[in-house]
């Protein structure tokens, strides 16, 4: 046995609303690694309605890494929602013409960049990730959270905006994990070592 087939949309037998979510993207700006997972309480397509202000003409991308954990109405704020915040006003002009047309000439709206979460992340319900940020891995985000900020790796945060509650484990054993990169094993050899990966005694994974 090897896992479930990471090309599988859904993975659970007779039950359509938890996927893995690169199965099921169709936003070539959204990039999804394996086994990452998104459970909805209603219907997976809402995943994609839930990143918002994601226009083409941007570019910018929401990269999501391996293993993650997405719960149901996370929500993810992109570059398109930003207004001019150094102007005389944030109205834009521009988008509706008839005279307005060239308002934004030699201008541009601020650009944060893409919204990167890594590998082995939870990202708990009705969070909401701001444009720019990036998640460490194996990081975890609190209900309802709002986060502005970059997250550190195997950290825990929480509230709005979100802030570091506690590590998950001392840094010696975070400089340990982010060297395993377990995420990156092959699924023969992450599926030997489940038993070691879900108790906390990091010295039973194997070193390379």
């Amino acid at each position: 046995m090897t896992g479930p087939d990471k090309n599988q949309a859904f993975p659970l037998a007779h039950y359509n609303r938890l996927c893995f979510l690169k199965n099921t993207i169709k936003n070539p700006n959204i990039i999804v690694g394996d086994y990452t997972y998104y459970d909805d309480f209603e219907n997976i397509d809402n995943f994609e309605k839930n990143v918002k202000y994601h226009f083409d003409f941007i570019g910018d991308k929401l990269i999501i890494g391996k293993f993650c954990m997405i719960a149901s109405d996370v929500t993810f704020i992109m570059n398109g929602a930003n207004h001019l915040t150094d102007a005389l006003t944030t109205y834009p002009f521009a988008i509706f013409g008839n005279g307005w047309e060239n308002a934004m000439e030699r201008k541009q709206y601020p650009q944060k960049g893409d919204i990167t979460i890594g590998n082995d992340v939870w990202i708990g319900y009705n969070a909401t990730i701001m444009a720019g940020v990036t998640i460490g891995d194996g990081a975890i985000i609190a209900t309802n959270s709002t986060v502005i900020h970059d997250v550190a790796p195997y950290s825990i945060v929480g509230g709005n905006p979100a802030k570091e509650i506690r590590k998950r484990f001392p840094e010696s054993t975070i400089e340990k994990l982010l060297d395993l990169k377990w995420w990156d094993w092959d699924i023969e050899k992450i599926t030997k070592n489940v038993h070691h990966l879900t108790n906390n005694e990091i010295d039973k994974l194997p070193a390379d």
